[in-house]
């Protein structure tokens, strides 16, 4: 492959007091052997140092790279050339937020597609070679994921591309959860229940974004891609790349483990899955509504009463429209 062959992407990373996550992923993509790529890395108005480090890496490295307040980086008329861009956000916009102001930096400068991905990834280093690939086999793609793998436990599908979502309770679920990882992978079965692309390594096509738009700000966190896949219906076609392999720590920044959410995870669920229910499909709210009531049922059954608190407060703050971390 050479540059000119390869049609131009962007890697869009949002840290928030990561930068160790984040660094190496960057050491991941540089050992990417896909040739015509630049990096935008968003910072969330990090307290940890963040962007001290990341210039210290790029010196390190040898990487060229640009630093640009969220003004100048949405506001800017000219092309940047650097491998990297760092943009300094001022603040936690939360995950859509956060990466729209990316998106809106990559809009300015010429580009084809854009790969968001989580900062608490590795990938494999022909993962976007087969992306690319894929999206460009089929011009009706908006929208392409990968198989993601957990980091710690390689062996173990966190997802394959992305998931289904119950529209009559709201609750997503992922596509070969936890199974044993197995190659080969059939993508027409996968493609055939997919309903979004996990948020964790999504490719989107320049045309994706100018016809369906940027990610939904209002979850703050969790949903945003099921919103985007659920706005592109009738326009895009979801794809899957199965052999674009991405290794996931999965829900670092809020304190995830496999199987084990924290209560910042819980109450910003429960309050996105409501606001995403109220919006396409308001007529399941009362079963939405019923499912968390058991759920909360449950959770002091079993005496997490703290998770049991983060649903309580997600349904308020969804039902108030606002958000606060707890």
């Amino acid at each position: 492959m050479n540059d000119v062959a390869c049609p131009s992407v962007f890697i869009l990373l949002l840290n928030w007091n990561g930068w160790r996550d984040t660094v190496e992923c960057l050491d991941s993509l540089l050992r990417l052997d896909y040739p015509n790529f630049q990096i935008i890395l968003c910072d969330n108005g990090s307290s940890d140092d963040s962007l001290q480090r990341f210039d210290e890496w790029a010196q390190r490295r040898g990487v060229p790279y640009r630093r640009l307040s969220r003004h100048a980086a949405e506001s800017t008329t000219r092309p940047v050339q650097e491998k990297l861009i760092v943009i300094e956000n001022g603040a936690n916009l939360g995950f859509a937020g956060g990466n729209n102001v990316g998106l809106r930096f990559a809009c300015t400068q010429a580009f084809e597609y854009i790969w968001l991905l989580n900062t608490d990834t590795t990938v494999k280093p022909d993962a976007l070679t087969k992306l690319i690939a894929e999206v460009e086999s089929n011009p009706k793609i908006g929208m392409c994921g990968s198989t993601l793998l957990y980091y710690h436990a390689p062996d173990t599908v966190q997802t394959l591309c992305g998931g289904r979502i119950n529209r009559r309770t709201g609750e997503p679920h992922h596509i070969g959860a936890f199974q044993k990882f197995q190659q080969p992978i059939s993508q027409a079965e996968v493609l055939k229940q997919l309903d979004y692309v996990m948020g964790a390594s999504m490719l989107v096509s320049r045309k994706f974004l100018e016809e369906v738009g940027l990610m939904e700000e209002g979850y703050f966190l969790y949903y945003e891609e099921i919103d985007w896949a659920e706005r592109a219906k009738g326009k895009f076609k979801l794809g899957y790349a199965p052999e674009s392999v991405v290794y996931h720590k999965e829900g670092r920044s809020v304190g995830n483990q496999p199987k084990s959410y924290s209560p910042m995870s819980i109450y910003f669920m429960t309050r996105s899955r409501v606001k995403f229910m109220r919006k396409f499909f308001p007529k399941a709210l009362p079963i939405v509504y019923a499912r968390l009531a058991l759920s909360v049922v449950g959770q002091c059954a079993k005496g997490n009463w703290r998770s049991a608190q983060a649903i309580v407060k997600g349904l308020v703050s969804a039902r108030n429209d606002s958000h606060h971390l707890l």
